[in-house]
């Protein structure tokens, strides 16, 4: 068996990973020169690009006026782990797991906090049943699970009426998708995902209900210094004003205010998610045109158009995990896609970011690519038989 042609096209950005993910589009590092590097964050300087970023990002999302917005240390995680920790256990609580970020506040809610949570669990590629939830529980689940590539097609399953507070993981979902800001009570996301910015922030997004529990409920567990949002039972609205818990990178914060921007000039909100929905678009169709390969979550409304997990089903493959890591070998060694095997704890396979700051054209230049490599690895593989 002869090996396949490469093909012509290239991408001209082969950066595909899924965090930290592409920057945005003609990006330089000449773009953060009014950083204000050597300078204190608690200077009038920091406090206002800090603010900025905060105010900008509720401009883009359209986060209501009464949330409130936190820049927090630790990225996405620590924007959960602050969460969990101090609003946890004053009622019951459900936690929602389809993939290995949600499993492992699982872990953390049940072994660390050792809460009698219910947990509900589905498997790679699928999603839990909403309706089955009990949301006068404080309910805990990722809207899109960045290493199964399956979302919560929209906020309908979560009552305006619940008693319980809804935390959720959007790391992979804001600003590429349209989250119900009246069913989410805590939201958390980092800056290198969507946006593409650099790692190690994270934004916590707090509704009134929210403030209300963290001043009316003090955990019985002890918190560190990095948890604690309120003081003498009060909320320190200097968090959600720019007023960090502790020292941010103003080169990260510069660079995220970049992306913001760029952000804010392609039309927002609307023109990111356009940009994420035609780049899954263009991976989509190309899987639906072929036999040999598939997209992992198995109902289209729940289809991310982030984090885009893919999986062979050519019966002639042997080791999957070992064909999967082999064809993603192959692409990166020709330099047109880095970083898009599977995550780790994932079924084998291959994740493609399609998030707003990737160029449809990169991904329409990948797809080619990806055959060639598939072929290639069935003509080596037949030939080792």
């Amino acid at each position: 068996m002869t090996d396949p042609v490469k093909p012509a096209a290239r991408p001209a950005n082969p950066r595909f990973s899924s965090g930290p993910c592409a920057k945005i589009p003609n990006f330089s590092l000449d773009k953060l020169n009014d950083a204000p590097l050597g300078r204190s964050h608690r200077a009038a300087v920091g406090k206002a690009k800090l603010k900025a970023a905060i105010e900008t990002t509720r401009e883009i999302l359209g986060v209501p006026a009464d949330y409130r917005i936190g820049i927090v240390p630790a990225s996405d995680t620590g924007a959960v782990e602050m969460a969990m920790w101090t609003m946890l256990g004053a009622r019951g609580v459900e936690m929602l797991a389809w993939e290995s970020f949600g499993a492992g506040w699982v872990t953390d809610v049940v072994k660390q906090l050792k809460l009698d949570a219910t947990v509900r669990e589905a498997a790679y590629g699928e999603i839990v049943d909403f309706a089955q939830v009990d949301f006068d529980k404080d309910v805990v689940f990722t809207w899109n699970g960045t290493t199964s590539g399956v979302r919560v097609p929209n906020g309908d399953a979560i009552p305006a009426d619940r008693q319980g507070l809804t935390i959720c993981d959007a790391t992979s979902a804001a600003f590429a998708m349209d989250l119900p800001w009246d069913k989410l009570d805590v939201t958390t996301f980092s800056w290198q995902k969507v946006m593409g910015g650099e790692a190690a922030h994270g934004m916590l997004i707090l509704s009134p209900r929210a403030v209300e529990r963290l001043e009316s409920y003090a955990p019985k567990w002890p918190l560190p210094k990095l948890f604690r949002m309120t003081k003498g039972g009060k909320l320190i609205e200097g968090i959600f004003e720019g007023e960090t818990i502790n020292t941010p990178s103003m080169l990260a914060v510069e660079d995220y205010l970049v992306a913001l921007d760029w952000g804010k000039s392609i039309g927002g909100l609307p023109a990111l998610m356009a940009r994420a929905n035609a780049n899954f678009a263009a991976v989509q169709d190309f899987v639906d045109a072929r036999d040999w390969i598939e997209n992992l979550a198995v109902d289209p409304a729940t289809r991310s158009n982030t984090s885009v997990c893919l999986k062979f089903t050519d019966p002639r493959i042997v080791d999957g995990a070992g064909f999967a890591k082999a064809v993603a070998k192959r692409l990166e060694a020709e330099g047109v896609a880095y970083d898009v095997g599977a995550y780790r704890d994932a079924p084998a396979g291959l994740r493609i970011w399609c998030g707003a700051t990737v160029e449809t054209a990169d991904i329409a230049a990948l797809m080619p690519w990806i055959e060639w490599a598939f072929e290639a690895e069935i003509a080596a593989q037949t030939r080792a038989a």
